[in-house]
C-alpha cells in the first residue's frame, strides 16, 4: 500500500470516533422519559443492554480480524451469499431510516432553539438540510467524515457529561444539607420489565458495527476495526448508565416521565436557563455527528451490495479516494424521501417509529454476525462473550415486541426478491468476497 493511500484510510480515532459518533445519536437525550417509570428496571436494561453491546462488538471485532472488506464478506465467508445479503441489506435498510430519524430529531433541537423553526413543515425542511451538508462532507472522502467525526464525538459527550456533574454538584456541594436526589420509581424489578427497558435502550447503543462496514478504508483492519469497536462499545455503555440514572435521581418521576427534554431539565437544575440550551446544543451536536459518521456507514454498505451485484452496478462506482458517491446519495435521498413523506406527523411519532424499525432491523445483523462467529469455533471467554452476544440478541428480540419484529421480517422478504431479481438480471454469481473492491460492471 502507498504512503498517499495509507494517509488517506482512517487510524484507530477516526474509527473510534465513528463508533461513537453512530452510537451517540439524539435518542440518548430523549430515552430518560421514557425509563422513568420503569424504576430500577431502567439500570438493570442498561446493564444488560450494555454488556450485550460489547459482547456483540467482540464478536464482530473477530470477523474483522479477517481484514478490511466490510462486514458483508465477514458473513458471506460463514453462510455464503444469500444469508450475507440479507443480514446487509437489513442494515442498509437500518442506516438510511435511521439518517431520517436523527435528522429529524437533530432539526427538532434546532426548532427549540429558534422557535420560528419549530413547526412539523420547517422540522422537515431543516432535517433535509442536516442530510444535504453532511453528504456534501462525505463525498470529499472517508478522512474528512472522520476528521468531523472526531470534533463532534467530543461536543456530544458534554451533555452527558454535564448531567453527571450537576448529580455531583447538588449531591457533594450544592444540596445544601441532606440528600438532594429523588428516589426512583418503585416499578418491581423483573423478567419482563427488565426485558421492556433493555428494548428501550437499545436503540440508543446501535451503531458500534459501523466500524465494521467500509471496504478497504481502515488502516491496519485486523487490529483497528476490533480495538475500535470494543473501546467504543465499553466507553458509551459507561456513559449511558451513569448519565441517563443521574436524571432519573435528579428529577421527580412524574417530571422526568412527563419532560420533552429530560437532560434539559435536569441540568437546568444546577445551571438555570444557560442548562437547557446547553443540553439543546448538545442535541443538535450529536445529530449532526450521527448523520455525519452515517451517511458514510450507509453508502459504503449500499457500495458493498453493489460490488457483489446485488444491487445496481451504478451504486458500485467511486470518486477519488474510493468514495462510492452514488451509493451514498441513494441512502441519503431515501430519508429524505422518508422525511417528506411524513412532514404531517409529529417529531415524537416519526421518531418513535424509525427507532423501532432501526433496532429490529440491526437485530437480524446481530444475529447473523454472532453465529457467524461461533461459527469459527471460539474457546474458551472467547466462547463465553460470543454466546452472550447471541443470548443478548434473542433477548432483544424479545424485549422489540410484536409490532417492529413483524416490519422488519416484512423488510428481509423485500430483500429476498430483490436478490432473486438482480441475480436473474445479471446472470451471474456475485463477485467473489475475497476481492471486493474490484468495481463490478463500473
Amino acid at each position: 500500500m502507498s504512503r498517499n493511500e495509507d494517509s488517506r484510510q482512517l487510524g484507530f480515532w477516526m474509527t473510534w470516533s465513528i463508533v461513537v459518533g453512530t452510537m451517540i445519536g439524539s435518542g440518548i437525550f430523549l430515552l430518560p422519559a421514557s425509563l422513568a417509570r420503569f424504576g430500577p428496571n431502567s439500570i438493570a436494561g442498561w446493564l444488560v443492554s450494555g454488556l450485550g453491546a460489547i459482547s456483540l462488538a467482540f464478536a464482530i471485532g473477530l470477523l474483522a480480524r479477517a481484514g478490511g472488506n466490510g462486514i458483508q464478506s465477514y458473513i458471506e465467508k460463514a453462510f455464503g451469499p444469500f444469508i450475507a445479503f440479507l443480514a446487509t441489506f437489513a442494515f442498509w435498510i437500518s442506516s438510511w431510516t435511521a439518517l431520517a430519524a436523527v435528522s429529524i430529531a437533530g432539526a427538532g433541537a434546532v426548532g427549540w432553539l429558534v422557535p420560528a423553526l419549530g413547526d412539523n413543515r420547517a422540522v422537515a425542511l431543516v432535517a433535509i438540510a442536516f442530510l444535504a451538508v453532511f453528504q456534501a462532507t462525505n463525498a470529499l472522502g472517508a478522512r474528512s467524515t472522520g476528521r468531523l467525526a472526531v470534533v463532534t464525538a467530543m461536543l456530544k459527550i458534554l451533555p452527558l457529561v454535564a448531567v453527571i456533574a450537576v448529580l455531583a454538584q447538588l449531591e457533594l456541594g450544592g444540596g445544601g444539607g441532606g440528600s438532594s436526589l429523588f428516589p426512583l420509581a418503585p416499578t418491581p424489578l423483573n423478567l419482563d420489565n427488565i426485558a421492556s427497558a433493555s428494548a428501550l435502550t437499545l436503540f440508543a447503543l446501535l451503531g458500534f458495527e459501523n466500524a465494521a462496514a467500509p471496504v478497504d478504508k481502515v488502516r491496519d483492519p485486523q487490529r483497528t476495526i476490533p480495538r475500535a469497536m470494543v473501546g467504543g462499545a465499553a466507553f458509551v455503555a459507561f456513559l449511558y448508565l451513569i448519565s441517563s440514572t443521574a436524571i432519573l435521581l435528579l428529577l421527580p418521576v412524574e417530571v422526568a416521565a412527563g419532560s420533552s427534554s429530560p437532560f434539559a431539565d435536569a441540568i437546568g437544575r444546577g445551571w438555570g436557563e444557560f442548562g437547557a440550551m446547553f443540553a439543546a446544543l448538545g442535541i443538535a451536536a450529536s445529530a449532526a455527528g450521527y448523520v455525519n459518521a452515517n451517511v458514510l456507514v450507509c453508502g459504503e454498505l449500499g457500495y458493498s451490495m453493489a460490488l457483489r451485484r446485488e444491487f445496481p452496478a451504478f451504486f458500485a462506482r467511486t470518486r477519488s479516494g474510493k468514495t462510492p458517491l452514488n451509493a451514498q446519495l441513494l441512502g441519503t435521498g431515501l430519508a429524505a424521501a422518508l422525511i417528506l413523506a411524513n412532514m404531517s406527523k409529529s417529531t415524537a411519532e416519526l421518531f418513535t417509529f424509525m427507532a423501532l424499525l432501526t433496532a429490529c432491523a440491526t437485530l437480524w445483523l446481530y444475529l447473523a454476525s454472532s453465529l457467524a462467529a461461533l461459527k469459527q469455533g471460539p474457546k474458551g471467554l472467547t466462547l463465553v462473550v460470543v454466546i452472550a452476544g447471541l443470548a443478548f440478541t434473542i433477548f432483544a428480540f424479545y424485549g422489540s415486541g410484536g409490532e417492529a419484529n413483524l416490519w422488519s421480517l416484512a423488510l428481509l422478504a423485500l430483500g429476498a426478491a430483490l436478490y432473486a431479481i438482480m441475480r436473474r438480471t445479471r446472470g451471474s454469481s456475485p463477485a467473489a468476497a475475497a476481492n471486493p473492491a474490484a468495481p463490478a460492471g463500473s
